[in-house]
């Protein structure tokens, strides 16, 4: 793969990562204010990311930011892309008159509105083949404003993986810099109720979040730094048993598409722990280093219809969160970085 290399801005203390963006409709703008933030501090280069979903639609974005400007460029590309989200929604969203704070407390308010319990029933009973047969995905028009495909085919400036799930085979497919395009982008957010399953290459693809929300063994394989950055979307954890139809199917929709990446901490502190009791010794093998960027709380005061909800006002207010949540991280653990995971692997995922 060819690939060209950002310069780090910071002299001297510039450490890299590799991100892993999870899915998760609007909430994508939590990630964008994450990354939004480690690119504003300038002392961590970003490898290599792996994303789903809107994790995807963020790290293109970004990747072809870079390319174009660097740091300064990637964050201004960002910025633009979300708030043409917003534009692109402005007439297409059923809740675009609702004011963002609507959507908190659980969601209550909107969840239960006649119009999302009309939305939500329509799209049970219809399919996107039915529903949308022309397959119009205002999505598409967004992301080629704003993304150079062919040059990331080119040359990308990070090793970039999109995670999507093959609809027949039900296994994950990864879409690596040399092939991205906006089908790709697509493929990886296909929420198969609401968009046709994406066609690559005779193959048809749904979300990316089913089979790996995100995968990171994409960047153990490709990338060189030990140092992944999880950049949650999902709640992991939320108190209280879910009562009502809605909230039920919210947390088993969390649980499905956290459980890839439970499954990938296991293996991965499992081989951490054979390292470090001398029980393996290969070059192959290495010992990752992983780190958590969430809002647990935050995220599980949105009802699931906010996901849907692309106004301006509430992406600017997820992305705030995400860069409130970025910079303690910073303060916080900086210097675990290349010597340390900062979270107990054990705890949080087994």
């Amino acid at each position: 793969m060819n690939r060209t290399t950002v310069s780090p801005r910071a002299n001297g203390g510039t450490k890299q990562i590799a991100l892993a963006l999870q899915g998760g409709g609007a909430h994508g703008a939590f990630a964008w204010g994450v990354i939004d933030r480690i690119l504003e501090d300038g002392r961590l280069e970003i490898e290599g990311v792996s994303a789903t979903s809107a994790g995807a639609m963020n790290a293109a974005v970004l990747a072809g930011g870079l390319q174009r400007g660097g740091p300064d460029g990637a964050r201004a590309a960002l910025h633009a892309f979300w708030q043409d989200v917003a534009r692109a929604a402005q007439y297409a969203s059923p809740f675009r008159k609702l004011p963002w704070e609507t959507f908190l407390h659980n969601g209550h308010t909107l969840d239960y509105s006649p119009m999302y319990v009309m939305t939500d029933l329509m799209l049970r009973m219809l399919s996107p083949y039915q529903f949308n047969p022309m397959n119009f995905n205002p999505l598409r028009d967004v992301l080629e404003r704003h993304v150079d495909f062919e040059a990331l085919r080119a040359g990308c400036p990070i090793h970039l993986h999109l995670c999507a799930t093959n609809v027949e085979t039900g296994k994950v497919r990864v879409f690596d810099g040399h092939e991205m395009s906006a089908d790709a982008v697509l493929a990886s957010a296909c929420l198969p109720f609401l968009f046709q399953a994406v066609e690559i290459d005779g193959e048809h693809y749904w979300d990316g979040g089913y089979m790996g929300n995100p995968a990171i063994f994409p960047l153990i394989y490709h990338c060189g730094t030990r140092d992944v950055v999880i950049v949650h979307i999902n709640p992991i954890v939320r108190r209280g048993v879910p009562k009502t139809a809605s909230e039920i199917m919210n947390r088993i929709n969390e649980v499905s598409f956290n459980s890839s990446l439970m499954r990938e901490m296991r293996a991965i502190s499992f081989v951490a722990s054979l390292i470090q009791e001398g029980k393996i010794d290969r070059p192959d093998m290495k010992q990752m280093l992983i780190h958590s960027i969430r809002s647990d709380e935050a995220m599980s005061a949105l009802g699931v219809s906010s996901k849907l909800n692309a106004d301006w006002p509430f992406l600017c207010f997820l992305r705030d969160e995400g860069r409130a949540r970025a910079e303690t991280w910073l303060h916080d653990n900086f210097d675990a970085i290349g010597q340390r995971s900062s979270i107990d692997i054990r705890a949080e995922f087994l």
